[in-house]
């Protein structure tokens, strides 16, 4: 698993704040940077991927933790 330029830390947080955390984060990151959410919320699972397919940022893997990187 490679490092990503940003970890985004939404542990404990419920669904849907992980992806409004990560939807405020993007605009400040260069293109092509990767996001790792740290998420334990069990909807982050299904949310990340498809918030992803609706703003056209590449959802790149889920990790053990769990853990998301997306490429923003």
């Amino acid at each position: 698993m490679s490092e990503p330029d940003e970890v985004l830390d939404c542990r404990g947080q419920r669904c849907p704040l992980p992806v409004i955390n990560l939807a405020r984060l993007v605009p400040g990151l260069p293109a092509g940077a990767v996001v790792r959410v740290l998420a334990d919320d069990p909807a982050a699972a299904v949310d990340i991927p498809a918030w992803c397919r609706m703003r056209g940022h590449e959802f790149l893997a889920a990790h053990e933790g769990p853990a998301y990187d997306v490429r923003v």
